[in-house]
């Protein structure tokens, strides 16, 4: 996969492990975030998705558990036509004022097929068994005490 440097301090993305689906995504700046701020991550480069594949944006575990920061709109999409440089929208969610060093790991970038057809309007829809059964549809989940709702 091509990407194309556009600040001299960017980040190639890369596996941290041969055979990780994600590829990761480093900010070349220092980060600062107060609760509940949100800021917008230029990450120094382009790149150029195969057809027929979309770039996922998404949160890194780590960064979630132990700090509270997570992608604001994940998964982030980026088509395979966008030649503009790369941005990643983080969010604080946590309690606490947070900062990260430059070359910090703050999201990844996952490259998956995907599908695409003509969207049309149809007077019926095929059946299945689920049919209309929507949220909480598989199971009831029973929680043991107030700690256990998420």
């Amino acid at each position: 996969m091509k990407f194309k440097r556009i600040v001299k301090e960017a980040e190639l993305p890369r596996q941290a492990h041969v055979g990780d689906a994600g590829y990761d995504l480093v900010s070349y700046k220092p980060i600062n975030l107060a609760p509940l701020q949100r800021v917008q991550v230029m990450l120094g480069f382009s790149m150029e998705i195969p057809d027929g594949h979309v770039g996922l944006v998404c949160p890194r575990s780590g960064l979630a558990s132990k700090l509270g920061l997570t992608v604001l709109n994940s998964p982030g999409i980026i088509d395979s036509g966008y030649r503009g440089e790369v941005g990643v929208i983080i969010i604080n969610l946590s309690n606490q004022n947070v900062s990260l060093p430059e070359k910090s790991r703050i999201a990844q970038l996952v490259i998956v097929k995907f599908y695409s057809e003509k969207a049309v309007w149809s007077e019926s829809l095929n059946q299945t068994d689920r049919g209309e059964k929507g949220f909480g549809s598989s199971g009831e989940v029973i929680f043991e005490s107030e700690k256990d709702i998420i």
